[in-house]
């Protein structure tokens, strides 16, 4: 090769950058929850992780099958896509209690040299990266609430599935009525109403012409 009279240092720069990798490996560690079934489900996402895929089959197991309990768990890019499982689950199902844990995970990479010396063995380079890690934990029983990291149930159903609720307990009659426009308001509450919807604050000093921005 060209660079072997040359320096230490380029030599070493040109030979790194034909270094690629070609496998990433997670150190094997047991969950952080006590007391779980030796057969419950564990959800690993992976930054390629599809989640759709993901919950189809995690559903199957918390309805089909009747999983009590199961546990998402992911590490460096793939931390957000396993919050974002648990909210879509939390919000399907409803009434699940919840432990989250985070720590930090080793990561193990492995870094093959595309272009080895002639008659010299394979190179390759192993990279320990730590990284953070969550667990979370979705129970349909209670769980310990004085425990790190516990969220209760969150409430499953909103304002217009009661209002739904409280109409089909009424008579048809009175549902209907609920249908009907209500009677206008005396004319104090009217005043009232319109002194809120027109407040005296200057012209576009409101917020809402501002625009989040999700293109970061």
């Amino acid at each position: 090769m060209a660079a072997e009279g040359g320096g230490a240092k380029p030599v070493t720069q040109s030979r790194m950058e034909n270094f690629r990798k070609v496998r990433t490996s997670e150190e094997e560690s047991p969950l952080p929850f006590p007391d779980l079934p030796p057969d419950v489900v564990e959800m690993k996402v992976k930054e390629g992780s599809k989640i759709r895929n993901l919950m189809n089959f995690a559903m199957a197991q918390m309805e089909l099958k009747g999983s009590r309990q199961i546990v998402f768990s992911g590490c460096g890019r793939a931390v957000t896509k396993t919050i974002t499982c648990v909210e879509i689950m939390k919000r399907k199902l409803g009434g699940l209690h919840q432990v989250t844990k985070v720590r930090y995970k080793t990561l193990l990479e492995v870094w093959e040299n595309q272009d080895p010396l002639p008659g010299g063995p394979a190179q390759n380079l192993t990279v320990h990266k730590n990284v953070p890690s969550i667990c979370i934990l979705l129970s349909r029983d209670p769980l310990d609430p004085n425990q790190t990291g516990y969220q209760p149930p969150e409430p499953r159903h909103g304002l217009g599935t009661q209002l739904g609720e409280a109409g089909e307990n009424t008579s048809g009659s009175s549902a209907k009525g609920l249908k009907r426009p209500l009677p206008p308001p005396c004319e104090e509450l009217l005043t009232k109403k319109l002194q809120v919807q027109v407040p005296d604050s200057p012209r576009g000093s409101g917020t809402t012409d501002r625009q989040p921005d999700y293109h970061h």
